[in-house]
C-alpha cells in the first residue's frame, strides 16, 4: 500500500490516481470509473465544508447501501469529518441516541427506503437534538440543493483539508451495544483502519479487478471497511446490494461477473439451497469469506462446489478490534476453516487466558484494538487492561498451531441473521412494558436466522405474558432482529450464587424443553 493513501481522507485521490480509469462502483445506472468516483467524493467533501464542518466534525450516514452511501461516507471523510453510520434497522430513539451520542453535526439519510421516511421519523419522534444543524436527503432535490454548497468552496481548499487529516486522527465512531444494554461508540484512526484492511485484503488474496458485491450493510464494520475501505485499496469493482435477497443477489453475481462475495453462513446457505440457483452463470466466482463461532464443514465444501468460489475464508473480530482479530487462509482444509476462525491478524498478538489447551477468554492486542471507548474510560478500562489486551468477552481454545476456535461467549450477545443482539437491552425494554415484571433474553439456534432470541418474563401481579403484544412492543421500540421471537412466563428466573439470572440455566431450558418458536412472533 503506498504511503500516499496514509488516511481514508486521502484514499479515494489515491485510489483514482492508481486505478484511474479501473470500474471502482456499480450501481444501478452508475457506472463509475475511480477517477469519477474520485470527482463526486470531492464534491461532496466541498459541499460538506461549506456546511460548516469543521475538521474533527462528526458527520452521520443513516441510509440503506446504495452509490450515494459511498460518496456522502467518504465525502464527509475527505472534508476531516469523522464519520458515523447508522444501523437502517434503528427505530427514531435508538438513532438519535446515536446521534446525541457522537455529537453529530450534520446527517446524510434517506427519505424512502422500504417505506420508512428517516427524516419524518426522527422528526416526528420528539427526539431533542441540540447539535444536530442539517438533515440532508439523499436522493431528493435537497441532495441537490446540498451539493450546490460546494460552488462556494474551491477544490485546492478541499484538498487542503483531506491533505491536513494525519493517520492518528479518528476516521470514523461506529456503535456497538455493550453488555450493560448502553451503546458503545467505538472510535477508530485512519491508520487504524488502512493497517487493518490492507493486512485483511491480502489475506483474502483480494485483487485488482475483483468484482465485490457488497451484501454486509455498509453501517456494519464488514459492509463499510472490508467491502468499501478494501474495495479502494486493491482496485476491485464496488457493487453494493441494498436487501438481501436469494434469487436477486443470484441474478446480479450473474450479470455483473461477481468474484467476491462475503457475508453470514446464512447468505451462503441461501444462495446454494435456493431452487433456481443452477440456472445462474456464477463461473466468475472465485472468493468467499464467512464467520461464526460454528460453520458446518459441508458448506464450505458447498460454497466451493455450487457456487464456485474456489477460495474460502473464515474471520473473526468485533468492533473493538477494528472488525478484525482472526482470519483463516483460503489454503487451509475445511474441516480447518469450518472448525477455526484462523490466526491472528498480522502484526497483532492473540491469547488465552487459561492454561494451554483449555478454554479461556480471547485477549488480543496491536495496531488493531481500540483506543477507547467514546466517552466512557470506566468501559474502557474494563475492555483494554493497563498492558493494552482488549478482553473479547469470548471463549475460545487455540491449537498448537495458533489457530483460533471459539467455544462459548462470556457475554451473553447472540447474532441474528449476521447482526449482533445484546439481551440485556432487550430486557430493558422489556422491562418497561406494565405486564412485565423481569425479563431475561437468551438466544436459540434456528435454521433460518442462525439464532433468535428467546424471553423469559415475569408477569405483573394480574397481568399475562401475551407474546402477540409484546412482539409489538418491542418491534416499537427496537430494531426487528433485535425482538424475540417467542416470549415464556415463569413465575422467577433462576439465579446464581452470586445474585446475577443464570443465562446458561435458561439457554439449558431452552434446549431440553425444546420450546416451539410460535410462527405468529416470527419475522
Amino acid at each position: 500500500m503506498s504511503s500516499g493513501a496514509r488516511t481514508v481522507a486521502r484514499l479515494v485521490d489515491w485510489a483514482a490516481e492508481r486505478y484511474g480509469e479501473g470500474e471502482a462502483l456499480v450501481f444501478g445506472a452508475d457506472r463509475w470509473t475511480f477517477a469519477e468516483l474520485r470527482e463526486r467524493v470531492a464534491r461532496t467533501a466541498r459541499a460538506v465544508i461549506a456546511q460548516g464542518v469543521r475538521p474533527g466534525d462528526p458527520v452521520a450516514v443513516w441510509a440503506p447501501n446504495s452509490a450515494r452511501w459511498v460518496v456522502a461516507a467518504l465525502g464527509a471523510v475527505a472534508a476531516g469529518g469523522v464519520l458515523v453510520p447508522v444501523n437502517t434497522r434503528y427505530k427514531a430513539a435508538e438513532a438519535a441516541d446515536i446521534l446525541r451520542r457522537s455529537r453529530a453535526r450534520l446527517l446524510l439519510t434517506e427519505h424512502d427506503f422500504l417505506g420508512t421516511d428517516y427524516r419524518a421519523l426522527l422528526a416526528d419522534s420528539g427526539e431533542e437534538l441540540p447539535l444536530l444543524e442539517r438533515t440532508v436527503a439523499l436522493h431528493d432535490s435537497d441532495w441537490d440543493r446540498f451539493l450546490a454548497g460546494a460552488e462556494r468552496v474551491t477544490e485546492a481548499e478541499r484538498l487542503a483539508r483531506t491533505n491536513a487529516v494525519t493517520p492518528t486522527d479518528p476516521a470514523d465512531i461506529l456503535f456497538t451495544s455493550g453488555t450493560t444494554g448502553r451503546p458503545k461508540g467505538v472510535p477508530t484512526t485512519h491508520e487504524q483502519n488502512l493497517r487493518v484492511y490492507d493486512a485483511w485484503a491480502r489475506a483474502v488474496t483480494l485483487r485488482r479487478g475483483d468484482r465485490y458485491l457488497l451484501v454486509n450493510p455498509f453501517f456494519h464494520t464488514f459492509g463499510y471497511k472490508a467491502g468499501i475501505l478494501a474495495c479502494l485499496l486493491y482496485g476491485a469493482t464496488i457493487v453494493p446490494e441494498q436487501v438481501f435477497d436469494a434469487e436477486t443477489v443470484l441474478g446480479r453475481m450473474q450479470a455483473e461477473r461477481i468474484s467476491v462475495l462475503t457475508g453470514a453462513p446464512t447468505v451462503f446457505t441461501s444462495l446454494i439451497h435456493h431452487p433456481g440457483r443452477e440456472a445462474y452463470d456464477l463461473t466468475s466466482m472465485r472468493r468467499a469469506v464467512t464467520g461464526a463461532a460454528n460453520i458446518p464443514t459441508e458448506l464450505i465444501e458447498q460454497i466451493r462446489t455450487f457456487l464456485g468460489a474456489r477460495h474460502v475464508s473464515t474471520a473473526y473480530g468485533l468492533t473493538e478490534s477494528t472488525g478484525v482479530v482472526t482470519i483463516c487462509a483460503p489454503h487451509e482444509s475445511p474441516r480447518t476453516l469450518a472448525r477455526t476462525c484462523g490466526t491472528a491478524l498480522e502484526g497483532t498478538e492473540l491469547r488465552i487466558d487459561a492454561p494451554p489447551g483449555e478454554p479461556g477468554e480471547i485477549l488480543t492486542r496491536g495496531h488493531h484494538v481500540m483506543h477507547g471507548y467514546l466517552d466512557d474510560p470506566e468501559a474502557t478500562a474494563e475492555a483494554v487492561d493497563a498492558d493494552g489486551w482488549l478482553h473479547t468477552g469470548d471463549v475460545g481454545v487455540l491449537d498448537e498451531r495458533g489457530f483460533l476456535r471459539i467455544t462459548d461467549r462470556l457475554k451473553d450477545m447472540f447474532v441474528v441473521g449476521g447482526f449482533n443482539v445484546y439481551p440485556a437491552e432487550v430486557e430493558q425494554v422489556l422491562r418497561g412494558h406494565p405486564a412485565v415484571v423481569d425479563a431475561a433474553v437468551v438466544g436459540t439456534p434456528d435454521g433460518r436466522l442462525g439464532e433468535v432470541g428467546v424471553a423469559y418474563c415475569v408477569p405483573a401481579a394480574g397481568a399475562r405474558i401475551d407474546a402477540a403484544e409484546l412482539t409489538a412492543y418491542t418491534r416499537e421500540r427496537l430494531a426487528n432482529f433485535k425482538a424475540p421471537r417467542a416470549f415464556h412466563s415463569v413465575t422467577a428466573l433462576p439465579h446464581n450464587a452470586a445474585g446475577k439470572v443464570d443465562k446458561g440455566a435458561l439457554r439449558r431450558l431452552v434446549r431440553s424443553a425444546g420450546h416451539p418458536l410460535d410462527e405468529e412472533t416470527r419475522t
